[in-house]
């Protein structure tokens, strides 16, 4: 069943722990998180990305989505993630997204502050949960595409946080403190003095992107110091990808990047101290 994401949030920040949002690209890969989700009895983030929409067709990841989380047993929020475009979000919200991410990083801070209020105000009046995001985080556009320090990343910083939770009355920050999008080169190098901060000034849930690769110990202490929502999902697919082989047939290469999917949800659960809700 679909949860308030204000009332997962809350629970979160008081116990310290995160929620992981996964990002499904078919039934199997929605299927295996709603699986693991309700075997452990805890909550999930089910996200549909704007950019994935070229590997699954919008309305039918709707259809999926909803189904099968009304199907399985578990609390969800039902996320559309790195929303960029405003008839999508409009579309996701009309469509029974409890959560939608407006994603407006790129733009210059009063651009970015003007887009988000404007998908704040639209999706306060229908009762739905809104993500932005202000510094960013470097990614790459293709799965496996591998990432690096050189990355464009742009740090968030302590006032612009505060004045633009301020200015756009967003419910919660995706913040930029050292993390990148897709396959990392090492390990990234986490800002937690700039975490701490910004968690000590401000009220609302934070979220990090780009989890994969950040490292389990680095991934533990953000969810122990003030990040609510860690987004993962090339580890998923990199993890699915290795469980292939040429020496068993097609069948049971999709049993086994399901269960490889499968596997790497429960570490991340236990990485991120994930609780019940």
């Amino acid at each position: 069943m679909l949860i308030n994401p204000k009332f997962a949030f809350e629970k979160a920040m008081n116990y310290n722990f995160a929620i992981p949002s996964t990002n499904f690209i078919d039934a199997m890969t929605l299927c295996a998180y709603l699986e693991v989700a309700e075997e452990e009895k805890l909550p999930i983030i089910i996200s549909i990305a704007e950019s994935h929409i070229q590997y699954i067709d919008f309305d039918d990841a709707v259809l999926l989505a909803k189904y099968y989380i009304n199907k399985y047993n578990v609390k969800a929020i039902l996320h559309l993630d790195h929303g960029q475009s405003f008839d999508l979000i409009k579309k996701a919200i009309d469509s029974g997204f409890n959560s939608v991410m407006i994603d407006a990083s790129s733009k210059p801070f009063e651009e970015n502050v003007r887009i988000t209020k404007e998908i704040v105000d639209y999706a306060h009046e229908r009762g739905v949960f809104v993500e932005s995001e202000i510094g960013h985080v470097g990614s790459g556009d293709l799965v496996g595409l591998s990432c690096s320090a050189d990355d464009d990343n742009i740090y968030t910083t302590v006032e612009e946080a505060l004045e633009f939770a301020k200015l756009t009355n967003t419910d919660s920050l995706a913040i930029s403190i050292g993390t990148v999008h897709g396959n990392y080169i090492g390990e990234p190098k986490i800002n937690f003095e700039r975490l701490r901060e910004i968690r000590e000034k401000l009220s609302i849930p934070l979220v990090l992107h780009g989890g994969s690769s950040s490292g389990d110990e680095n991934l533990n202490r953000c969810a122990k110091e003030g990040i609510d929502k860690i987004n993962i999902y090339t580890d998923f697919i990199v993890a699915g990808q290795k469980a292939t082989s040429s020496e068993v047939d097609y069948h049971e290469n999709k049993k086994n990047v399901k269960n490889a999917i499968k596997d790497k949800l429960r570490h991340y659960f236990k990485v991120f101290e994930t609780k019940e809700v």
